[in-house]
């Protein structure tokens, strides 16, 4: 006998949320949170009766989407004593973050071919405590193998047009920045770019003051090679993002060629969002990172320009290394900064203190990213996507100790820095993420545009 179907049976969710300060698309309230499975069913109003197996009233803890991380050095495998997936998504999930994407240099070896990707993919099987993606590289002599890259679902090709910092992942020259702008148009993909010129760029001595060091990478290295960005893109149709905006002053040819039908796209990170090159003590290389740490007036015009659109989003660049490379002298000390687990309290602690609210915050650390990389399930809270969700005390202080944080070396310039805004709880598709369980991270594919 068949069963007639009754459509009057409730629903009953696996899970509900439920937050007086819920960051939804349209502005943050109270709201309900109703998830079935790994995805979001339903948004609620805050008393409204859901049955669910589970609920948890998160009262006045804001929620907030999951936070997508596109700019992360994990550097396994090769490096893996730098960091690895297992220390560096631990560190992510403690953080807010529930998805990132990995960066193709710095591991060994680098993401430059579909079997460079494969031993990525391996390297990572089992390990990652958030959802993992991967860029490819865009470097001299491999045009032939961005389209297989491509094809295996790298979300995008990462070049630079100055010396990486390590030799097995060199810069692209102007013809080689215009070859890889060409190609990636051809696959409708994205070019993401370390912009600095190396004619703009000088060597200098043994020095454990960090304006010497910030003089050999002046603003006008940034600029000029933004310009010629913007030319390759304009000429070919590329689609192109500019990674880690540190100089303000090229916000105005990012604004001029938006204007112009260029396809350009900016970000920033949360140390330039934070820091200033006057307040840097000596010998203190753990602030070191390329492009450099600007002045205040710098860091001022950035958070202007992020307030107005001209940068689209705010992530980590997250880029550790062994204690012993970051030596006190800034000519030889490693240039990376360690933060993953740091970024939201980091630019809320920041952007609280300049008016701007948690919605800003989902929209420049959350939707933004995951809609660079075409993730249009993530970073969001709306029916139908990913059910993944941060707990975060917008208000609590606290005082970062490195020793504490979870990625691999207790190096990181916010030591002892006294933050506001605390994450307490992360949820990755529907399950509370617990980093002393196994690891239930996903790896992702580019979906097509």
């Amino acid at each position: 006998m068949t069963v007639p179907y009754d459509n009057s049976a409730p629903v009953i969710y696996d899970l509900v949320l439920r937050s007086r300060r819920t960051v939804l698309p349209d502005g943050m309230r109270p709201a309900a949170v109703a998830i079935t499975g790994e995805r979001i069913a339903r948004i609620g109003d805050y008393d409204e009766p859901l049955p669910a197996r589970r609920t948890e009233d998160l009262r006045d803890l804001a929620l907030l989407p999951g936070l997508v991380d596109t700019h992360v050095h994990v550097n396994e495998p090769g490096r893996t004593h730098w960091e690895g997936f297992a220390t560096a998504t631990r560190a992510a999930a403690a953080g807010g973050v529930t998805t990132i994407v990995d960066m193709p240099l710095n591991s060994l070896p680098p993401t430059v071919d579909t079997a460079a990707l494969a031993a990525k993919r391996a390297a990572a099987q089992g390990k990652t405590w958030v959802d993992t993606g991967f860029w490819g590289g865009a470097v001299p002599d491999n045009d032939a193998d961005l389209e297989d890259l491509h094809d295996a679902g790298v979300f995008g090709f990462k070049c630079f047009t100055a010396p990486s910092g390590v030799d097995e992942f060199p810069p692209l020259d102007n013809a080689g920045l215009h070859r890889a702008c060409a190609t990636v148009a051809a696959l409708d993909g994205l070019l993401i770019v370390h912009a600095e010129d190396p004619a703009h760029l000088h060597d200098h001595d043994s020095a454990p003051d960090f304006a010497t060091f910030l003089a050999t990478r002046p603003a006008e290295a940034e600029t000029s090679a933004i310009r010629e960005v913007i030319a390759a893109a304009k000429t070919t149709g590329a689609r192109v993002h500019l990674l880690h905006l540190a100089a303000a002053e090229a916000l105005g040819e990012i604004h001029n060629a938006r204007l112009d039908g260029v396809q350009i796209t900016a970000e920033t990170c949360p140390h330039y969002l934070t820091f200033a090159a006057e307040r840097i003590p000596d010998g203190a290389t753990a602030y070191k990172c390329c492009p450099p740490l600007r002045g205040e007036a710098n860091r001022d015009a950035l958070w202007t320009g992020l307030i107005d659109g001209r940068i689209d989003i705010v992530v980590s660049d997250h880029s550790p290394s062994p204690p012993d490379l970051k030596t006190a002298d800034f000519a030889t000390a490693w240039g990376g900064i360690a933060s993953i687990q740091l970024g939201l309290p980091v630019t809320w602690t920041e952007a609280r203190r300049r008016g701007r609210t948690l919605n800003d915050i989902a929209r420049w650390m959350s939707t933004g990213p995951a809609d660079l990389v075409g993730l249009h399930r993530k970073g969001r809270i709306a029916a139908g996507a990913d059910a993944d969700l941060v707990a975060f005390d917008p208000d609590r202080e606290w005082t970062v100790h490195a020793e504490n944080l979870l990625h691999r070396h207790p190096v990181t310039p916010y030591d002892r820095q006294t933050l506001t805004g605390k994450v307490v709880s992360t949820w990755l598709r529907g399950d509370r993420i617990d980093t002393d369980a196994a690891p239930r991270g996903r790896q992702l594919r580019r979906s097509p545009r």
